[in-house]
């Protein structure tokens, strides 16, 4: 029943955010990414049990750092510093010394550790509608080939005490899948890079991918909860799909840099 929810929820929402991508401007896949960010942020501060002041602040701060991208295609990084110092404020009134180094950690973590990173997807929108396909293409088709990969033929674990049930026949699996997918992407896309260099995009893709996917695991098992959230039926929360794109977006970024591709 899970595996159905799974491609059900996978067949409407793939066309969709396609469509979506492809056809609409910048400004809308921005516009996008804020809402997964707050999503994501929502649920991060949740299974932390982060305070309603923390959560306010910490969705405040996640519209300041990623509404200026949007509308005007401008990052402030000093709002970093603004935003520990207003934590710290935040906490230094809500309550005395005891576990006040805990209670900011997990909101000052969300703010780098999501919209942080998601800053990275707008940038590479920024660079053609083509680089956000290849994101998530190579990142969900390596995710997927790593789970059916583990299941039929998984038996060492590649981290069993952050996530017991991941393999290292499915982490090859994400690898292969993520390489498939990139070359697929620059056989059909524009990229501005050979076929070859698509397929090792989509590889590295793969196996950040798999590390993005760990990390949570890690803030999840930590926090003692097995999913996000249950925003997509069949896929857990907003930030169970967001994960791997998490990571993948900053090095996809670098590395085209790397390159020489055009950004």
């Amino acid at each position: 029943m899970h595996h159905i929810k799974r491609l059900v929820t996978a067949a409407v929402l793939v066309p969709v955010f396609y469509l979506y991508i492809t056809r609409l401007p910048a400004f809308w896949f921005d516009a996008l990414v804020i809402v997964m960010g707050l999503a994501a942020l929502w649920e991060f501060l949740s299974f932390y049990r982060a305070g309603r002041k923390m959560k306010l602040a910490g969705m405040g701060f996640c519209l300041v750092l990623l509404v200026p991208q949007a509308v005007a295609g401008r990052t402030f990084p000093g709002l970093f510093a603004a935003l520990v110092m207003v934590f710290a404020v935040l906490r230094l009134f809500a309550g005395g010394p005891k576990e006040a180094l805990a209670e900011i950690s997990a909101p000052v973590i969300s703010l780098l550790y999501i919209p942080g990173l998601l800053l990275y997807q707008m940038f590479l929108r920024g660079a053609g509608a083509q680089w956000i396909i290849f994101l998530y293409g190579t990142v969900w088709i390596g995710d997927s080939f790593a789970l059916y990969t583990g299941q039929l033929i998984g038996k060492r674990k590649l981290y069993q005490q952050v996530s017991p049930n991941k393999t290292v026949e499915g982490a090859a699996g994400s690898v292969i899948g993520g390489a498939a997918a990139g070359l697929a992407a620059g056989a059909v896309f524009h990229l501005g890079v050979s076929c070859a260099a698509a397929a090792a995009l989509g590889a590295f893709m793969g196996t950040t991918a798999i590390i993005g996917d760990l990390v949570e695991s890690m803030f999840k098992r930590d926090a003692e909860v097995k999913d996000s959230g249950h925003f997509l039926p069949g896929h857990g929360g907003m930030l169970d799909k967001l994960d791997g794109p998490l990571l993948s977006a900053p090095l996809l970024y670098w590395c085209l840099l790397l390159m020489g591709v055009r950004l």
